[in-house]
């Protein structure tokens, strides 16, 4: 039997990245996860850690001011898979990744790379509207230095996460599903995609071995989960038995609302422009340089949103 790739998780203690490493011991692989060594009093963080370490993990100190330490980290291991954040709402450090882009180039070893991506396809996004367009810009500037460097990668289009979106029946600024009002986004017909995000990990961990996932994008299109905004609320309402009173935001009045926020908020809200008004998730084939991760990984079980939305009952 072959040897299970050796991973380096960058990023770990974070949203998707705590889910990573979890689905990166669960698929049996040594695993790393490198941590700043200023990490300062931040107990929640160093528990987190350290909890990693109880169920088998590697604690690697690293930084991304530390070339070297970078490079000393990456020789560890096979795969490298970066999860730092590219939200603005959190933090933005897409562009960081040039320095791990760096040091991958140096050690020389790495099998497979995985950038921070997990959104929307930013190849896609060309003629995204300001400022939003910035989350694809920088991680377009990555994928231009991964293939430059000639690193062999996967890159991983995971569309919405579900926690944001479904929690809040995709409204921006919600994260919990009302039982009496919805605001819907233009008609609430266009299609979008929702993903478990403990699904989003599982899946990106198949991928890493896969010579089908070689140097492609994986999109994640779970086939019951490509639904519009009215189909979740359906689903919301037939859970919680009621009809909730819905009234919509049209295109023009959505748009004035985002000039009224600030940068961060002006970010997040373009996206949700162009996953709810013009159907950016739903509205291509993928092509040849793209593959599908439920036909790939059939054997997954992944999440429905039905299933997901029970938990808000």
């Amino acid at each position: 039997m072959a040897t299970k790739s050796r991973v380096l998780i960058v990023g770990g203690t974070g949203y998707l990245g705590k889910r990573l490493v979890k689905a990166s011991l669960a698929e049996g692989h040594e695993t790393y996860v490198l941590h700043r060594a200023e990490i300062g009093v931040d107990i929640e963080k160093v528990q987190l850690l350290l909890s990693f370490k109880q169920q088998g993990a590697h604690l690697v100190s690293g930084s991304f001011s530390d070339h070297q330490s970078l490079v000393d980290a990456v020789n560890l291991v096979d795969v490298v898979i970066c999860a730092i954040s590219g939200v603005h709402i959190r933090s933005h450090q897409i562009l960081l990744q040039l320095k791990l882009v760096d040091a991958i180039k140096e050690a020389g070893n790495v099998k497979r790379f995985l950038p921070s991506e997990f959104g929307t396809d930013p190849a896609r996004m060309e003629k995204a509207m300001e400022p939003g367009r910035v989350t694809f810009d920088d991680k377009m500037v990555v994928r231009k230095a991964i293939e430059e460097a000639g690193i062999p990668f996967t890159y991983v289009s995971a569309n919405c996460f579900a926690g944001y979106f479904l929690g809040g029946l995709c409204q921006p600024g919600f994260i919990l599903p009302s039982r009496d009002h919805v605001h819907l986004l233009g008609d609430g017909n266009q299609k979008a995609i929702y993903v478990d995000e403990d699904d989003i990990a599982t899946y990106t961990m198949k991928t890493i071995e896969d010579p089908r996932t070689l140097n492609k994008t994986v999109h994640i299109r779970p086939p019951k989960n490509i639904l519009s905004q009215r189909e979740v609320v359906q689903i919301w309402e037939k859970l919680i038995g009621k009809e909730l009173l819905k009234s919509s935001i049209s295109e023009k009045e959505f748009l004035a609302t985002v000039k009224e926020q600030n940068y961060a908020e002006q970010v997040g809200l373009t996206h949700y422009y162009h996953v709810c008004y013009e159907g950016c998730l739903a509205n291509f084939e993928i092509g040849d340089e793209g593959v599908e991760a439920s036909k790939l990984y059939p054997e997954v079980k992944y999440t429905t949103v039905e299933d997901y939305m029970k938990r808000y009952v």
